[in-house]
């Protein structure tokens, strides 16, 4: 009975675990139950969708974002990193249980005469080992290990989710922005060909008496101005092609046979789904990675107030060995040893002291830097659906503009067919009519790009890889 008791005491140390207990992140922005900028009628308060970008309803920019999910080294950079961390966490798994290592030796020597005259003497020795070792976790400091890598590793998770998110919203920007370009391109374009036949028209006015030359000039100024415009267009498709081609992991100027038709702006969905905040903050990778951290930093306070106090580490010693190989496997040259040790640095000055407020200042900082992350995250949310919600009432208007351009163009046609318009009026009715069409081609751009923002901001275009090592 005696015997058992520094067991029994053992047991009871092993059962304690020194440091907080995680209780889970603080609660930050409680009283927000919904959207305050989510006023627009397209928006709903049903849970929005992770492959957000099929709702463009465009193949091409679909096949674009599945290509960058599974081929961009920033994926890749991200998915290396999980596996680091859940490689930690079975380390310090492991590091919870006993180790061992076995050895084998044989010796052989030749011994000097004892006296002069006499024969020198050989011996030899065979000698088969096992070796073990094992430290107790009396304080808890090896469970508030793993528990700071299991945290660790969702952090990680985390971060591979928030990199897919920002990667397709990256992919589905620089789309959108390639098609707008195209088309402000093309509409660019038309707007060079009406200005030269007004210059033309002009200039044969002139050669009749019946125009100035400052009338030719100036339309001359208009041209070359619209001309000068357009040179920054092509830089800027190119950009875009090379934005794309990277994104999907591949070289710039391959993706230019497949991109180089203009297409149309994908335009939204008529209802666009956003959930409410509560769901925003369970979503938003960001958020999970800053309360994985959170979690982490609480473990490592017991981690460090655990090396505050003893530890007792074990050593096992198991021989075998004899003079002559068929001796080792006899029982009777069997040698054991146990030895145990105890290890307290109780003088050192205040410094195992310090790295635990070290570790405390440390979770103070991940607890305000999760409060800030989902503040950030609602501002971005909140900001979204505002823009979008305007963009879209913008666009509105500006169709109507355009609507009433082409009216007015198809009036002036007719003055013109009546012979009481100039076909040089008609053509700059029809300059007009471009310059509306090229307003409501960078207001669509422009709700698409909002549209994307909401989907970003809320979190959306992930997927969890299958991995029971990072579960939180």
């Amino acid at each position: 009975m005696t015997r058992s008791l520094p067991l029994l005491a053992l047991l009871l140390l092993g059962a304690c675990t020194v440091g907080p207990n995680y209780a889970g992140p603080p609660a930050t922005a409680s009283d927000a139950n919904r959207f305050v900028r989510a006023t627009d009628a397209a928006l709903a308060p049903t849970p929005g969708l992770a492959r957000w970008w099929e709702g463009l309803n465009d193949p091409l920019l679909t096949r674009l974002v599945d290509d960058a999910l599974t081929h961009s080294p920033t994926i890749d950079v991200a998915t290396a990193r999980l596996r680091e961390a859940e490689a930690r966490l079975g380390q310090q798994r492991a590091g919870q249980l006993p180790s061992a290592s076995a050895n084998g030796t044989a010796i052989f020597a030749e011994l000097p005469p004892i006296e002069p005259g006499s024969g020198g003497t050989s011996a030899s020795f065979y000698n088969l080992g096992l070796n073990a070792s094992w430290e107790a976790d009396l304080f808890g400091g090896g469970r508030r290990t793993v528990e700071q890598a299991q945290a660790t590793a969702g952090a990680r998770r985390a971060d591979l989710a928030d990199a897919q998110v920002s990667l397709s919203a990256a992919v589905a920007q620089a789309y959108v922005a390639l098609r707008d370009v195209q088309a402000r391109m093309a509409l660019s374009d038309t707007n060079t060909r009406l200005q030269q036949r007004q210059l033309d028209l002009t200039r044969q006015r002139f050669a009749a008496g019946t125009a100035s030359k400052l009338a030719i000039e100036r339309l001359q100024t208009q041209l070359e101005n619209t001309q000068a415009e357009a040179i920054p267009l092509a830089a800027q498709r190119d950009e875009y092609l090379n934005q794309l081609a990277v994104l999907t992991g591949r070289t710039p100027g391959t993706l230019d046979p497949t991109l180089a038709a203009p297409a149309p702006v994908p335009l939204p969905p008529q209802s666009v789904a956003v959930g409410d905040p509560a769901a925003l903050i369970a979503r938003r990778p960001d958020i999970r990675a800053a309360e994985r951290q959170l979690a982490a930093g609480t473990a490592a306070i017991g981690v460090s107030k655990a090396r505050e106090l003893p530890g007792i580490r074990f050593l096992g010693l198991l021989g075998l060995g004899g003079t002559s190989p068929e001796k080792i496997f006899d029982l009777g040259n069997l040698a054991a040893l146990a030895v145990p040790s105890l290890n307290w640095s109780f003088l050192d000055f205040g410094r195992a002291k310090a790295a635990t407020r070290v570790s405390e200042a440390q979770r103070d900082q991940a607890d305000a830097t999760y409060r800030r992350t989902v503040l950030d995250a609602l501002q971005d949310a909140e900001t979204a659906l505002s823009r979008f919600g305007n963009r879209r009432r913008q666009l509105g208007q500006l169709v109507q503009v355009e609507a009433t351009a082409a009216r007015a163009a198809a009036l002036n046609r007719q003055r013109v067919a009546a012979g009481t318009a100039t076909l040089i009026d008609q053509l700059d009715i029809e300059r007009q009519q471009v310059s509306a069409a090229s307003a409501v081609a960078q207001a669509r751009a422009g709700l698409t790009q909002s549209y994307i923002a909401v989907n970003k901001a809320l979190g959306l275009g992930w997927t969890d890889p299958v991995s029971s090592d990072a579960t939180p």
